[in-house]
């Protein structure tokens, strides 16, 4: 018995399918939340922010609907991520802002969706590599 074939897509609807969801532990704060990011367009994606008790995080999903590949090479100071987070009042070192960008990277295919990892050693700690 043949499987039935599913059509081909075209250009122009291909780009529905990428959806990337980041799950982000904050650390300290213990304000875990989770981001969605999904393409609507060939090159603009949707941000949800979702699961975190942080007003400004809950702010910054409310400010922060989408960005097109272009706002992904902005600089820091003209970015319309890291601007919302500024507008949410998003404590400087949140991790979130980030984990918006590099999952809408994943997203639009710029990057490969990989974990990333920030580990404070202690005193004396080799470093894993070495």
């Amino acid at each position: 018995m043949e499987r039935p074939r599913t059509p081909a897509k075209s250009p122009e609807t291909a780009h529905q399918d990428a959806e990337v969801c980041v799950e982000v532990d904050p650390g300290i704060c213990g304000f875990h939340c989770t981001v969605r990011v999904f393409r609507s367009k060939a090159k603009v994606v949707e941000i949800e922010i979702s699961g975190s008790e942080c007003r400004q995080i809950q702010r910054l999903s409310e400010k922060l609907e989408s960005i097109s590949l272009k706002d992904l090479f902005k600089p820091m100071t003209k970015n319309p991520v890291f601007l919302a987070a500024e507008n949410s009042r998003c404590h400087t070192t949140c991790i979130v802002p980030s984990a918006v960008l590099k999952a809408a990277e994943a997203a639009l295919e710029m990057a490969l969706p990989s974990a990333v990892r920030i580990r404070f050693l202690k005193r004396g700690e080799k470093v894993e590599d070495e």
